[in-house]
Protein backbone atom coordinates (compact mmCIF):
# COMPACT_ATOMS: atom_id res chain seq x y z
CA UNK A 1 0.00 0.00 0.00
CA UNK A 2 2.90 2.27 0.66
CA UNK A 3 3.97 1.64 -2.79
CA UNK A 4 0.43 2.66 -4.05
CA UNK A 5 0.58 6.15 -2.21
CA UNK A 6 4.18 6.11 -3.60
CA UNK A 7 3.06 5.59 -7.91
CA UNK A 8 0.07 8.33 -7.15
CA UNK A 9 1.47 11.20 -9.36
CA UNK A 10 1.81 14.35 -7.46
CA UNK A 11 -0.67 17.25 -8.70
CA UNK A 12 2.13 19.38 -9.14
CA UNK A 13 3.58 17.26 -11.49
CA UNK A 14 0.24 16.52 -13.52
CA UNK A 15 -2.92 17.23 -12.08
CA UNK A 16 -4.54 15.27 -14.87
CA UNK A 17 -2.61 12.13 -14.20
CA UNK A 18 -3.01 12.46 -10.02
CA UNK A 19 -6.70 12.44 -10.50
CA UNK A 20 -6.73 9.56 -12.70
CA UNK A 21 -4.12 7.87 -10.74
CA UNK A 22 -6.67 8.70 -7.29
CA UNK A 23 -9.72 7.40 -8.97
CA UNK A 24 -7.79 4.00 -9.96
CA UNK A 25 -5.92 3.42 -6.45
CA UNK A 26 -8.51 4.39 -4.29
CA UNK A 27 -11.04 1.69 -5.84
CA UNK A 28 -13.69 3.76 -6.80
CA UNK A 29 -13.86 3.67 -10.69
CA UNK A 30 -12.54 2.10 -13.56
CA UNK A 31 -12.95 1.97 -17.65
CA UNK A 32 -14.72 -1.09 -18.71
CA UNK A 33 -15.04 -3.05 -21.67
CA UNK A 34 -17.47 -0.74 -23.17
CA UNK A 35 -15.62 2.21 -24.83
CA UNK A 36 -16.68 5.26 -23.30
CA UNK A 37 -18.58 3.75 -20.39
CA UNK A 38 -17.22 2.86 -16.67
CA UNK A 39 -17.21 0.24 -13.88
CA UNK A 40 -18.12 2.28 -10.38
CA UNK A 41 -16.96 0.40 -8.09
CA UNK A 42 -17.97 -0.76 -4.37
CA UNK A 43 -15.96 2.20 -2.55
CA UNK A 44 -16.99 4.76 -5.46
CA UNK A 45 -20.84 3.50 -5.20
CA UNK A 46 -20.86 3.57 -1.67
CA UNK A 47 -19.97 7.39 -1.46
CA UNK A 48 -22.35 7.85 -4.86
CA UNK A 49 -25.47 6.36 -2.41
CA UNK A 50 -24.91 8.32 0.52
CA UNK A 51 -25.19 11.66 -2.11
CA UNK A 52 -28.18 10.22 -3.67
CA UNK A 53 -29.52 9.21 -0.44
CA UNK A 54 -29.25 12.63 0.92
CA UNK A 55 -30.30 14.31 -1.93
CA UNK A 56 -33.68 11.99 -2.16
CA UNK A 57 -34.68 12.94 1.08
CA UNK A 58 -34.13 17.01 0.61
CA UNK A 59 -36.46 16.73 -3.12
CA UNK A 60 -38.82 14.69 -0.64
CA UNK A 61 -38.61 17.53 1.88
CA UNK A 62 -39.75 19.64 -0.82
CA UNK A 63 -42.79 17.83 -2.28
CA UNK A 64 -41.38 15.90 -4.64
CA UNK A 65 -41.74 12.08 -5.38
CA UNK A 66 -40.22 9.76 -7.72
CA UNK A 67 -41.36 7.87 -10.75
CA UNK A 68 -39.19 5.89 -13.45
CA UNK A 69 -39.95 6.48 -17.24
CA UNK A 70 -38.51 4.65 -20.24
CA UNK A 71 -34.65 4.46 -20.96
CA UNK A 72 -35.45 4.45 -24.69
CA UNK A 73 -37.42 7.26 -26.65
CA UNK A 74 -39.22 7.12 -30.30
CA UNK A 75 -36.77 9.41 -32.19
CA UNK A 76 -39.90 11.24 -33.57
CA UNK A 77 -40.29 12.51 -30.38
CA UNK A 78 -36.59 14.38 -29.97
CA UNK A 79 -37.62 16.16 -33.64
CA UNK A 80 -40.78 17.96 -31.67
CA UNK A 81 -38.94 20.82 -30.04
CA UNK A 82 -36.11 21.97 -32.56
CA UNK A 83 -33.27 24.00 -29.89
CA UNK A 84 -33.54 20.28 -27.74
CA UNK A 85 -32.76 17.91 -30.98
CA UNK A 86 -30.15 20.37 -31.87
CA UNK A 87 -28.08 20.46 -28.86
CA UNK A 88 -28.24 16.23 -28.17
CA UNK A 89 -28.49 15.03 -31.92
CA UNK A 90 -24.63 14.39 -31.56
CA UNK A 91 -24.69 12.73 -28.44
CA UNK A 92 -27.35 10.33 -29.51
CA UNK A 93 -26.93 6.52 -29.39
CA UNK A 94 -29.39 5.01 -32.13
CA UNK A 95 -30.95 1.90 -31.40
CA UNK A 96 -32.07 0.29 -34.77
CA UNK A 97 -32.90 -3.57 -34.78
CA UNK A 98 -34.77 -5.53 -32.16
CA UNK A 99 -32.89 -9.22 -32.60
CA UNK A 100 -29.70 -11.09 -33.06
CA UNK A 101 -29.42 -14.24 -35.03
CA UNK A 102 -26.70 -17.12 -35.48
CA UNK A 103 -24.27 -16.09 -37.96
CA UNK A 104 -24.90 -18.80 -40.95
CA UNK A 105 -21.44 -18.73 -41.44
CA UNK A 106 -20.17 -19.31 -37.90
CA UNK A 107 -18.94 -15.75 -36.81
CA UNK A 108 -21.14 -15.91 -33.89
CA UNK A 109 -24.45 -13.80 -33.55
CA UNK A 110 -25.27 -11.11 -35.79
CA UNK A 111 -27.84 -8.51 -36.28
CA UNK A 112 -30.84 -10.33 -37.61
CA UNK A 113 -31.74 -7.96 -40.87
CA UNK A 114 -35.28 -8.60 -40.84
CA UNK A 115 -35.64 -7.33 -37.46
CA UNK A 116 -35.45 -3.72 -38.34
CA UNK A 117 -37.11 -1.55 -36.52
CA UNK A 118 -40.25 0.76 -37.89
CA UNK A 119 -38.56 3.69 -35.65
CA UNK A 120 -35.64 3.79 -33.93
CA UNK A 121 -34.95 4.42 -30.66
CA UNK A 122 -33.21 6.57 -28.82
CA UNK A 123 -31.26 5.85 -25.77
CA UNK A 124 -32.49 8.87 -23.64
CA UNK A 125 -29.71 11.35 -23.33
CA UNK A 126 -32.16 13.19 -21.17
CA UNK A 127 -35.95 12.83 -20.51
CA UNK A 128 -37.75 15.60 -21.42
CA UNK A 129 -39.38 14.37 -24.17
CA UNK A 130 -40.83 11.14 -22.94
CA UNK A 131 -41.54 12.52 -20.07
CA UNK A 132 -44.00 15.25 -21.59
CA UNK A 133 -45.29 13.11 -23.92
CA UNK A 134 -46.16 10.99 -20.81
CA UNK A 135 -47.58 14.18 -18.52
CA UNK A 136 -50.16 14.89 -21.75
CA UNK A 137 -52.89 11.65 -20.43
CA UNK A 138 -51.98 12.72 -17.05
CA UNK A 139 -52.86 16.38 -17.22
CA UNK A 140 -56.00 17.67 -17.95
CA UNK A 141 -57.02 20.42 -15.57
CA UNK A 142 -55.52 22.74 -12.62
CA UNK A 143 -56.60 20.11 -9.99
CA UNK A 144 -53.80 17.79 -11.87
CA UNK A 145 -50.93 20.39 -11.10
CA UNK A 146 -48.62 20.95 -9.82
CA UNK A 147 -46.76 17.78 -10.70
CA UNK A 148 -43.19 17.41 -8.84
CA UNK A 149 -41.58 14.30 -9.85
CA UNK A 150 -37.73 13.24 -9.72
CA UNK A 151 -36.30 10.27 -11.60
CA UNK A 152 -33.10 8.89 -10.61
CA UNK A 153 -31.58 6.83 -13.64
CA UNK A 154 -28.95 6.16 -16.08
CA UNK A 155 -28.13 8.17 -19.31
CA UNK A 156 -26.32 7.62 -22.87
CA UNK A 157 -24.31 10.67 -24.31
CA UNK A 158 -22.05 9.51 -26.35
CA UNK A 159 -18.54 10.57 -25.51
CA UNK A 160 -15.20 9.72 -27.44
CA UNK A 161 -12.77 11.38 -24.72
CA UNK A 162 -13.74 10.21 -21.44
CA UNK A 163 -12.59 10.70 -17.95
CA UNK A 164 -14.21 9.06 -14.50
CA UNK A 165 -17.13 10.18 -13.29
CA UNK A 166 -16.70 13.95 -15.24
CA UNK A 167 -17.01 12.95 -18.72
CA UNK A 168 -18.45 9.03 -19.50
CA UNK A 169 -20.60 8.37 -22.47
CA UNK A 170 -23.26 6.25 -19.50
CA UNK A 171 -23.32 8.05 -16.34
CA UNK A 172 -25.80 8.52 -13.40
CA UNK A 173 -28.03 10.73 -12.13
CA UNK A 174 -30.98 12.52 -11.30
CA UNK A 175 -33.46 14.68 -13.20
CA UNK A 176 -36.49 16.35 -12.01
CA UNK A 177 -39.41 17.20 -13.99
CA UNK A 178 -41.92 19.25 -12.76
CA UNK A 179 -45.38 20.96 -13.98
CA UNK A 180 -46.93 23.88 -13.19
CA UNK A 181 -50.25 26.16 -13.69
CA UNK A 182 -48.10 29.63 -13.82
CA UNK A 183 -44.81 31.18 -15.23
CA UNK A 184 -44.87 32.49 -11.64
CA UNK A 185 -44.63 28.55 -10.04
CA UNK A 186 -42.40 27.44 -12.44
CA UNK A 187 -39.52 30.32 -11.71
CA UNK A 188 -39.99 29.33 -7.93
CA UNK A 189 -39.23 26.06 -8.30
CA UNK A 190 -36.29 26.50 -10.31
CA UNK A 191 -34.71 28.56 -7.83
CA UNK A 192 -35.96 26.55 -5.27
CA UNK A 193 -34.44 23.40 -6.83
CA UNK A 194 -30.61 25.50 -7.66
CA UNK A 195 -30.81 26.73 -3.74
CA UNK A 196 -31.72 22.63 -2.69
CA UNK A 197 -28.82 21.81 -4.67
CA UNK A 198 -26.73 24.48 -3.47
CA UNK A 199 -27.45 24.12 0.10
CA UNK A 200 -26.28 20.46 -0.57
CA UNK A 201 -22.84 21.07 -2.32
CA UNK A 202 -21.70 23.23 0.79
CA UNK A 203 -23.20 21.15 3.40
CA UNK A 204 -22.32 17.95 2.59
CA UNK A 205 -19.89 17.92 -0.19
CA UNK A 206 -17.85 21.09 1.94
CA UNK A 207 -17.99 22.29 -1.75
CA UNK A 208 -18.31 26.25 -1.74
CA UNK A 209 -20.27 27.31 -4.92
CA UNK A 210 -21.26 30.16 -6.92
CA UNK A 211 -25.27 30.24 -8.03
CA UNK A 212 -25.72 32.15 -11.22
CA UNK A 213 -27.76 31.77 -14.71
CA UNK A 214 -26.35 30.72 -17.58
CA UNK A 215 -25.99 32.77 -20.59
CA UNK A 216 -27.74 32.34 -24.07
CA UNK A 217 -25.28 30.15 -25.96
CA UNK A 218 -24.14 28.01 -22.13
CA UNK A 219 -27.76 27.54 -21.16
CA UNK A 220 -29.57 23.69 -21.63
CA UNK A 221 -31.32 23.20 -25.19
CA UNK A 222 -34.58 23.94 -24.79
CA UNK A 223 -34.54 26.18 -21.70
CA UNK A 224 -35.45 29.42 -21.28
CA UNK A 225 -32.90 30.22 -18.46
CA UNK A 226 -30.63 27.80 -17.11
CA UNK A 227 -29.66 28.47 -13.37
CA UNK A 228 -26.25 26.32 -12.23
CA UNK A 229 -23.99 26.30 -9.17
CA UNK A 230 -19.83 26.55 -10.08
CA UNK A 231 -17.32 25.15 -8.21
CA UNK A 232 -13.73 25.26 -8.27
CA UNK A 233 -11.22 22.24 -8.19
CA UNK A 234 -7.79 22.72 -6.97
CA UNK A 235 -6.04 23.02 -10.44
CA UNK A 236 -8.16 26.46 -10.99
CA UNK A 237 -10.57 25.06 -13.27
CA UNK A 238 -14.61 24.96 -13.15
CA UNK A 239 -16.94 22.58 -12.87
CA UNK A 240 -20.37 23.14 -13.17
CA UNK A 241 -22.04 20.66 -10.42
CA UNK A 242 -25.62 21.21 -10.57
CA UNK A 243 -28.14 23.32 -12.94
CA UNK A 244 -31.90 23.59 -13.01
CA UNK A 245 -33.67 24.90 -15.64
CA UNK A 246 -36.43 27.17 -16.45
CA UNK A 247 -38.50 25.22 -19.53
CA UNK A 248 -41.45 27.72 -20.05
CA UNK A 249 -43.88 26.46 -22.10
CA UNK A 250 -41.77 24.97 -24.93
CA UNK A 251 -42.29 21.29 -24.20
CA UNK A 252 -45.96 21.93 -23.50
CA UNK A 253 -46.58 23.07 -26.78
CA UNK A 254 -44.25 20.33 -28.42
CA UNK A 255 -46.20 17.59 -26.92
CA UNK A 256 -49.84 19.80 -27.00
CA UNK A 257 -49.69 19.79 -22.98
CA UNK A 258 -53.19 21.97 -22.06
CA UNK A 259 -55.05 21.95 -19.03
CA UNK A 260 -58.07 23.59 -18.24
CA UNK A 261 -57.39 26.50 -15.69
CA UNK A 262 -59.72 28.12 -13.11
CA UNK A 263 -61.72 30.27 -15.27
CA UNK A 264 -62.69 27.60 -18.01
CA UNK A 265 -60.06 28.09 -20.59
CA UNK A 266 -57.36 26.09 -22.32
CA UNK A 267 -53.20 27.15 -21.40
CA UNK A 268 -49.92 25.43 -21.95
CA UNK A 269 -48.68 24.21 -18.85
CA UNK A 270 -45.18 25.58 -17.43
CA UNK A 271 -42.69 23.39 -16.69
CA UNK A 272 -38.92 22.96 -15.22
CA UNK A 273 -36.39 20.43 -15.23
CA UNK A 274 -32.99 19.71 -12.99
CA UNK A 275 -30.39 17.56 -12.43
CA UNK A 276 -26.99 16.47 -10.85
CA UNK A 277 -24.67 13.70 -11.95
CA UNK A 278 -22.05 11.35 -10.99
CA UNK A 279 -19.77 14.38 -12.12
CA UNK A 280 -19.99 15.45 -8.19
CA UNK A 281 -18.02 12.51 -7.41
CA UNK A 282 -14.97 14.13 -9.28
CA UNK A 283 -16.41 17.25 -7.82
CA UNK A 284 -15.54 15.89 -4.79
CA UNK A 285 -12.11 14.51 -5.33
CA UNK A 286 -10.61 17.34 -7.25
CA UNK A 287 -12.06 19.95 -4.71
CA UNK A 288 -10.20 18.17 -1.42
CA UNK A 289 -8.01 15.52 -1.87
CA UNK A 290 -4.39 16.00 -1.78
CA UNK A 291 -1.12 14.46 -2.86
CA UNK A 292 -1.99 11.13 -0.30
CA UNK A 293 -4.99 10.39 -2.01
CA UNK A 294 -9.00 11.15 -1.28
CA UNK A 295 -10.22 13.53 1.47
CA UNK A 296 -13.71 12.79 2.09
CA UNK A 297 -15.97 15.49 4.13
CA UNK A 298 -17.07 12.82 6.73
CA UNK A 299 -21.11 13.70 5.83
CA UNK A 300 -20.57 11.27 3.06
CA UNK A 301 -17.84 9.28 3.90
CA UNK A 302 -18.89 5.41 3.18
CA UNK A 303 -17.16 4.88 6.62
CA UNK A 304 -16.55 8.26 9.10
CA UNK A 305 -14.17 6.30 11.62
CA UNK A 306 -11.38 3.02 11.21
CA UNK A 307 -10.47 1.71 14.13
CA UNK A 308 -7.01 -0.12 13.68
CA UNK A 309 -5.79 -2.76 16.47
CA UNK A 310 -2.15 -2.65 16.94
CA UNK A 311 -1.08 -6.14 19.03
CA UNK A 312 1.73 -8.66 19.35
CA UNK A 313 -0.42 -12.17 20.18
CA UNK A 314 -3.79 -13.38 20.00
CA UNK A 315 -4.51 -12.57 23.34
CA UNK A 316 -3.98 -8.93 23.17
CA UNK A 317 -6.03 -9.12 19.99
CA UNK A 318 -8.93 -10.40 21.72
CA UNK A 319 -8.18 -7.51 25.15
CA UNK A 320 -8.75 -4.91 22.41
CA UNK A 321 -11.82 -7.05 20.38
CA UNK A 322 -13.25 -6.26 24.04
CA UNK A 323 -12.50 -2.81 24.24
CA UNK A 324 -13.21 -1.78 20.69
CA UNK A 325 -16.82 -3.37 20.80
CA UNK A 326 -17.82 -1.00 23.32
CA UNK A 327 -16.44 2.19 21.91
CA UNK A 328 -17.85 0.89 18.22
CA UNK A 329 -21.32 0.81 20.33
CA UNK A 330 -20.84 3.96 22.00
CA UNK A 331 -20.49 5.62 18.46
CA UNK A 332 -22.99 3.81 16.35
CA UNK A 333 -25.60 5.17 19.19
CA UNK A 334 -24.20 8.78 18.12
CA UNK A 335 -25.09 7.89 14.51
CA UNK A 336 -21.36 7.60 13.95
CA UNK A 337 -20.49 4.94 11.36
CA UNK A 338 -17.50 2.99 12.10
CA UNK A 339 -15.65 0.07 10.93
CA UNK A 340 -13.35 -1.87 12.75
CA UNK A 341 -10.71 -3.85 10.90
CA UNK A 342 -9.25 -6.65 13.02
CA UNK A 343 -8.13 -8.13 9.90
CA UNK A 344 -5.00 -10.77 10.08
CA UNK A 345 -4.07 -11.07 6.97
CA UNK A 346 -2.46 -7.27 6.54
CA UNK A 347 -0.05 -5.15 8.92
CA UNK A 348 -1.82 -2.43 11.08
CA UNK A 349 0.90 0.21 8.75
CA UNK A 350 -0.48 -1.36 5.44
CA UNK A 351 -3.93 -0.47 6.63
CA UNK A 352 -2.79 2.90 7.74
CA UNK A 353 -2.05 3.66 4.71
CA UNK A 354 -5.05 2.21 3.21
CA UNK A 355 -7.09 4.14 4.60
CA UNK A 356 -5.15 7.65 4.73
CA UNK A 357 -5.71 6.85 0.35
CA UNK A 358 -9.03 6.21 1.03
CA UNK A 359 -10.16 9.47 2.71
CA UNK A 360 -11.30 7.97 5.94
CA UNK A 361 -12.13 11.17 8.33
CA UNK A 362 -10.95 9.31 11.29
CA UNK A 363 -8.22 6.60 12.15
CA UNK A 364 -8.73 5.42 15.53
CA UNK A 365 -5.17 3.27 16.85
CA UNK A 366 -5.38 1.08 20.04
CA UNK A 367 -2.37 -0.95 21.33
CA UNK A 368 -1.70 -3.01 24.27
CA UNK A 369 -0.05 0.15 26.18
CA UNK A 370 -3.56 2.21 25.04
CA UNK A 371 -5.36 -0.44 27.22
CA UNK A 372 -3.25 -0.07 30.05
CA UNK A 373 -3.33 3.80 29.88
CA UNK A 374 -7.25 3.93 28.92
CA UNK A 375 -6.05 5.86 26.03
CA UNK A 376 -6.41 6.00 21.80
CA UNK A 377 -4.88 7.45 19.01
CA UNK A 378 -6.77 9.83 17.27
CA UNK A 379 -5.72 10.51 13.82
CA UNK A 380 -7.43 13.47 11.60
CA UNK A 381 -7.19 13.04 7.59
CA UNK A 382 -8.21 16.44 6.63
CA UNK A 383 -4.67 17.83 8.55
CA UNK A 384 -2.64 14.27 8.79
CA UNK A 385 -2.05 15.30 12.04
CA UNK A 386 -2.44 12.83 15.65
CA UNK A 387 -2.91 12.82 18.99
CA UNK A 388 -3.58 10.69 22.16
CA UNK A 389 -6.96 11.19 24.02
CA UNK A 390 -8.73 9.50 26.67
CA UNK A 391 -11.10 6.56 26.00
CA UNK A 392 -13.87 8.10 28.89
CA UNK A 393 -16.31 10.24 26.39
CA UNK A 394 -14.32 8.92 22.91
CA UNK A 395 -17.42 8.68 21.32
CA UNK A 396 -18.95 12.19 21.75
CA UNK A 397 -15.34 13.62 21.00
CA UNK A 398 -15.56 11.90 17.93
CA UNK A 399 -18.64 13.13 16.88
CA UNK A 400 -17.41 16.82 17.61
CA UNK A 401 -14.54 15.83 15.51
CA UNK A 402 -16.26 15.15 12.71
CA UNK A 403 -18.11 18.10 12.53
CA UNK A 404 -14.95 20.38 13.11
CA UNK A 405 -13.79 18.11 10.11
CA UNK A 406 -16.48 18.58 7.70
CA UNK A 407 -16.51 22.16 8.91
CA UNK A 408 -12.73 22.45 8.11
CA UNK A 409 -12.55 20.69 4.94
CA UNK A 410 -15.25 23.22 3.59
CA UNK A 411 -13.62 26.34 4.97
CA UNK A 412 -10.00 25.21 2.72
CA UNK A 413 -12.15 25.15 -0.08
CA UNK A 414 -13.36 28.65 0.44
CA UNK A 415 -10.46 30.13 1.21
CA UNK A 416 -8.75 28.57 -1.72
CA UNK A 417 -11.59 30.02 -4.58
CA UNK A 418 -11.41 33.70 -2.57
CA UNK A 419 -7.61 33.93 -3.33
CA UNK A 420 -8.31 32.12 -6.81
CA UNK A 421 -11.01 34.90 -7.63
CA UNK A 422 -9.68 38.20 -9.20
CA UNK A 423 -11.53 41.21 -11.07
CA UNK A 424 -10.57 42.47 -14.09
CA UNK A 425 -10.96 45.48 -16.49
CA UNK A 426 -8.69 44.98 -19.45
CA UNK A 427 -8.38 42.43 -22.12
CA UNK A 428 -4.67 41.77 -21.51
CA UNK A 429 -5.27 41.67 -17.46
CA UNK A 430 -7.99 38.99 -18.43
CA UNK A 431 -5.48 36.79 -20.87
CA UNK A 432 -3.26 36.93 -17.54
CA UNK A 433 -5.62 35.84 -15.11
CA UNK A 434 -6.51 33.04 -17.05
CA UNK A 435 -3.55 31.19 -17.46
CA UNK A 436 -3.11 31.54 -13.55
CA UNK A 437 -6.66 30.09 -13.25
CA UNK A 438 -9.58 30.53 -11.17
CA UNK A 439 -12.30 32.62 -11.30
CA UNK A 440 -12.19 35.72 -13.05
CA UNK A 441 -14.50 38.41 -12.92
CA UNK A 442 -15.08 40.91 -15.86
CA UNK A 443 -17.79 43.32 -17.53
CA UNK A 444 -19.36 41.09 -20.59
CA UNK A 445 -21.22 43.54 -23.45
CA UNK A 446 -24.21 40.32 -23.11
CA UNK A 447 -23.11 39.36 -27.15
CA UNK A 448 -22.82 35.96 -28.27
CA UNK A 449 -20.21 37.33 -30.81
CA UNK A 450 -17.84 38.81 -27.74
CA UNK A 451 -18.44 35.68 -25.92
CA UNK A 452 -17.31 33.48 -28.62
CA UNK A 453 -14.18 35.42 -29.68
CA UNK A 454 -13.13 35.39 -26.03
CA UNK A 455 -13.62 31.37 -25.47
CA UNK A 456 -11.78 31.21 -29.17
CA UNK A 457 -9.08 33.15 -28.22
CA UNK A 458 -8.50 31.94 -24.53
CA UNK A 459 -10.67 29.19 -24.00
CA UNK A 460 -12.26 30.50 -21.01
CA UNK A 461 -16.20 30.43 -21.17
CA UNK A 462 -18.67 32.49 -19.11
CA UNK A 463 -19.58 30.55 -16.33
CA UNK A 464 -22.41 32.33 -15.22
CA UNK A 465 -23.94 35.57 -14.80
CA UNK A 466 -23.90 35.34 -10.70
CA UNK A 467 -27.48 35.90 -9.14
CA UNK A 468 -25.87 37.78 -5.82
CA UNK A 469 -23.22 39.71 -7.81
CA UNK A 470 -22.29 43.44 -7.48
CA UNK A 471 -24.82 45.17 -10.36
CA UNK A 472 -22.48 48.12 -10.88
CA UNK A 473 -22.46 48.94 -14.48
CA UNK A 474 -19.15 49.35 -16.25
CA UNK A 475 -17.98 48.69 -19.62
CA UNK A 476 -16.70 45.36 -21.45
CA UNK A 477 -13.15 44.21 -21.58
CA UNK A 478 -12.60 43.56 -25.32
CA UNK A 479 -15.05 45.78 -27.02
CA UNK A 480 -15.44 49.13 -24.87
CA UNK A 481 -19.58 48.60 -24.89
CA UNK A 482 -21.49 49.03 -21.91
CA UNK A 483 -21.73 46.49 -19.30
CA UNK A 484 -24.76 45.83 -16.63
CA UNK A 485 -21.99 44.17 -14.25
CA UNK A 486 -19.59 41.50 -13.91
CA UNK A 487 -19.87 37.86 -15.19
CA UNK A 488 -17.52 35.06 -14.23
CA UNK A 489 -15.39 33.50 -16.74
CA UNK A 490 -12.87 30.56 -16.32
CA UNK A 491 -11.38 27.72 -18.30
CA UNK A 492 -13.49 24.74 -17.55
CA UNK A 493 -13.90 20.62 -17.06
Amino acid sequence: MANEIKELTKREVNYSQWYNDLVIKADLAENSAVRGCMVIKPYGYAIWEKIQRQLDDMFKETGHVNAYFPLLIPKSFLSREADHVEGFAKECAVVTHYRLKNDPEGGGVIVDPEAKLEEELIIRPTSETIIWNTYRSWIQSYRDLPILINQWANVMRWEMRTRLFLRTAEFLWQEGHTAHATKEEAVEETTKMLNVYADFAENYLALPVLKGVKTASERFAGALDTYCIEALMQDGKALQAGTSHFLGQNFAKAFDVQFLNNEGKREYVWSTSWGVSTRLMGALIMAHSDDNGLVLPPKLAPFQVVIVPIYKNEEGLALINEKVASITKELKDLGVSVKYDNATNKKPGWKFAEYELKGVPVRLAMGARDLENGTIEVARRDTLTKETVSIEGIAQYIKNLLEEIQLNIFQKALKFREESTVAVDTYEEFKEQIEKGGFVLAHWDGTAETEERIKEETKATIRCIPLNNDKTPGVDMLTGKPSVQRVVFARSY
